[in-house]
């Protein structure tokens, strides 16, 4: 594998021009309407990425630029920002730039109007599939220390603790869709290292992100597997104004530790640009059910360290290399007292390693290429034992590699018609101790995105994708959006695409035990051979042979649909309304089934195909700015998910879903109906949040308050009778107040923080990974030229 990596590396150096260049400057001064001076205005030149500010009489200079075309982008707080192509020669150029009042764009989560990832030649604003965007800016404001905490506050977005895991896999589940089915990417490229299928978001710090790109909805068609619900892409800081060093530090409740360095410097004439970001963050863990665990926590008490970098630098007139790379690494250890004279200890290591680099090329034929090799490591270290007799319970030890590479390509034929493809591969491989011989997993793939502007009304965007695995054979996943002006404040679009997911190594060869739960999980390829093991071992009560014959060896890909309507209205700067409905039609989606009984009442799961389930719902949001410097903001969604199966089986009386209902409350039992079925595990039908932003601006100080309502969801099927109904087990619908506070000293370079999450104090039994009041302070200091 590493000379694979040396041979793509070589390739991708020989796209260098390292002949002698002659370069030119750009010099200018950027005004208002009315000629006055625009001190601290920020201009950048794209492609390289070169950045710099107006000085106190609007005067800017960049020096050694190579010659050629260049986009150049002047922005400025409370000023509308400024775009256009310029062209520079070998000589001195300049350029004198107005720029006009202030356009308000509403609402800090909001569709980008070209944000390509520095990394990435895919739009993803541009996708088929609903696509939002939140800024550095917004997620400063939250207070927000890890990546959780930003995305549950989002409209259609829920977070969900993984219990089999010790409550650690902090995961997301969107529009329905669990975390299994959401891509998560740094930078374009997709992460690994998942618990029970949840991606850990609460690894990743926000400490340096520049912005998060969520789409909502089947993307397969951009990502491949793993993107059937959707994905999100976490952009990395690059690009460096100046010379600058940032510290910052969070001290709080639960002895909760948050500490941040970061520094960015350009460099070689600002052709090139460097940023690191260093972060420590501990917690001591907390116990929301102190009845069940007396002593010991519900939530793990951890340490955190995070280390990343980026740069970019630009070779040639024509090409740009970037390097990034990101290490984590977390430890945690968690002891139990279930009050029956046990205590149990439950240790956990993980760390994971990307790291990427990338070549962008521009042909002068107006071609831009862009070549990306990735590569990622996890470790997870996890061990359950009994602490007073020192023997061990369990043990699991698990490593993924992934290898990835990827050519892209974007052409313009017109300002009316552009196209982005590419093609790649990657090899996946994977060390699992309860794992039985998993082999590895290699993927081909190409795709095409168009993007076609029919008039000044009408847009269209279509994609296609083809993938081909070593176990799953090939797919082929289409999408299509159109985005219509009804009239100039009215706009509509549409999205429709498909999307597919191969079953991951877990579900295929696992073989895992839990003991607090005394529950075994069987991976479907080695189903039979473990059963039949389990029975000469006198382990097995009962089998399913009808089960056993029907799973064994036979699980599928998943596939699904998705169509997004939706409407956006702004009739006025400071008011824009968004509304729509969304329809995901899931074939194959994977669930657990018990299929069979062992010894001391245990039970032992595998891993089916549901013929049909949906996801569908509606989503409408808000943003208005009612007075100067106050903007306020809200967002609804009504989702109903449901395995269609049951629904047919209820009708037909087919076993098991032909048991009686029981009425505890009345002791009486009715035959069931489909209209007894309530839907999904962990999928509320009724999510609300609302934000309000307000900066005043004598004190140089922001202050926000955030409220966020989950409805009730069910948790677990209590009567037996194998589906949801409304005598089943629920977590209530709960409401969470977040509020933040902060002011800036020393001409902004000082600022001091205060938050508070969960004002109320809001607690749930069955939400382990849900603790109470959370108090912040903290400090954050810049150290930069003014």
């Amino acid at each position: 594998m590493f000379k694979l990596s040396a041979i793509i590396l070589i390739l991708m150096l020989c796209h260098f021009e390292m002949a002698a260049q002659d370069y030119g400057s750009l010099k200018g001064t950027v005004t208002d309407n009315e000629g006055k001076a625009l001190p601290g205005a920020t201009v950048r030149l794209e492609p390289d990425g070169h950045s710099t500010e107006t000085d106190a009489l609007g005067y800017f200079s960049i020096n050694k630029l190579f010659a050629g075309n260049y986009r150049i982008t002047v922005s400025m707080v409370g000023k509308a920002g400024y775009r256009n192509n310029i062209k520079i020669t070998t000589a001195v150029n300049h350029l004198i730039i107005k720029l006009s009042d202030e356009e308000r764009e509403l609402n800090e989560v909001a569709i980008s109007e070209n944000r390509s990832s520095a990394d990435n030649l895919v739009k993803l604003e541009r996708s088929a599939m609903p696509v939002t965007v939140i800024s550095r800016h917004t997620i400063e404001l939250m207070g927000s220390r890890r990546l959780d905490e930003v995305l549950k506050e989002q409209t259609g977005i829920a977070i969900v603790n993984d219990i089999g895991g010790g409550s650690r896999a902090v995961g997301v589940q969107m529009q329905g869709f669990s975390s299994e089915y959401v891509m998560i990417l740094i930078d374009g490229q997709p992460m690994v290292g998942r618990n029970s299928g949840n991606f850990d978001l609460s690894r990743i710090s926000v400490s340096n992100i520049e912005r998060i790109e969520i789409i909502k909805g089947a993307s397969s068609c951009l990502f491949g597997s793993e993107a059937l619900g959707g994905a999100i892409n976490i952009v990395t800081r690059y690009g460096a104004l100046q010379r600058q060093v940032l510290v910052a530090a969070n001290y709080g409740s639960l002895n909760i530790t948050d500490v941040t360095l970061e520094g960015e410097t350009p460099f070689a004439s600002r052709r090139g640009s460097a940023s690191v970001s260093a972060n420590y963050y501990r917690t001591d863990g907390f116990n929301t059910n102190p009845k069940y665990v007396q002593r010991g926590t519900t939530a793990p008490p951890y340490n955190n360290y995070a280390l990343q970098g980026r740069m970019k630098y630009r070779l040639t007139p024509h090409g740009t290399l970037g390097f990034s790379g990101r290490y984590g690494l977390r430890k945690s250890f968690m002891s139990k007292d279930f009050g029956l004279g046990l205590i149990s200890g439950d240790n956990q290591n993980e760390q994971d390693l990307n790291l990427s680099v990338t070549f962008d090329h521009h042909f002068n034929s107006g071609l831009r290429s862009m070549s990306r090799y990735y590569y990622t490591n996890f470790q997870s270290d996890q061990s359950v034992d009994w602490q007073q007799s020192n023997s061990n319970i369990t043990k699991d030890i698990f490593v993924q590699n992934l290898f990835r590479f990827e050519q892209q390509f974007a052409y313009g034929f017109s300002n009316m018609l552009k196209f982005t493809g590419g093609l790649g591969g990657s090899l996946e491989t994977m060390k699992d101790i309860s794992l039985s011989n998993p082999g590895s997993v290699s993927n081909g793939f190409a795709f095409l995105q168009g993007d076609w502007q029919l008039s000044r009304v009408l847009g269209l965007v279509g994609g296609i994708r083809y993938d081909l695995t070593n176990a799953y054979g090939s797919k082929l996943n289409p999408s299509l959006g159109l985005q219509y002006k009804i009239a100039p404040a009215l706009s509509f679009k549409a999205g429709a695409g498909t999307g597919f997911k191969a079953p991951d190594f877990k579900s295929r060869y696992l073989v895992f035990y839990n003991p607090a739960a005394n529950y075994l999980v069987v991976g479907n390829e080695v189903l039979r051979q473990t059963l039949n093991q389990l029975d000469k071992q006198g382990q097995i009560s009962e089998i399913s042979a009808f089960l056993l014959n029907q799973l064994d060896q036979n699980l599928q890909a998943e596939r699904s649909t998705s169509l997004n309507l939706s409407f956006e209205w702004k009739p006025k700067d400071q008011i824009k309304i968004e509304a729509g409905i969304f329809h995901h039609s899931l074939r194959n989606q994977i669930n657990s089934i018990r299929v069979a009984t062992g010894t001391g009442n245990r039970n032992i799961f595998t891993y089916q195909n549901l013929p049909k389930a949906v996801n569908k719902g509606v989503d409408f949001s808000f943003a208005i700015s009612p007075v100067k410097n106050l903007e306020l903001s809200a967002g609804y969604q009504y989702l109903i998910a449901r395995d269609l199966s049951i629904i047919d089986s209820i009708k037909a009386g087919h076993y098991p879903y032909n048991q009686n209902i029981h009425d505890p409350a009345t002791g009486k039992s009715y035959a069931p109906k489909p209209a007894d079925y309530w839907g999904i595990e962990n999928r509320s039908r009724q999510m609300v949040n609302f934000k309000a932003f307000y900066n005043y601006r004598p004190w140089d100080a922001n202050i926000n308050l955030r409220i966020n309502y989950r409805g009730k969801y069910p948790f677990g099927d209590r009567n037996g009778n194998q589906f949801i109904d409304r005598y089943d087990t629920f977590v209530n619908g709960f409401l969470m107040l977040n509020a933040a506070f902060e002011k800036k000293m020393m001409k902004q370079h000082l600022s001091i923080r205060l938050t508070v999450d969960n004002i109320l104090n809001y607690t749930d039994g069955l939400m382990p990974g849900q603790p109470g009041r959370i108090i912040l302070a903290g400090l954050t200091y810049r150290l930069y030229q003014d």
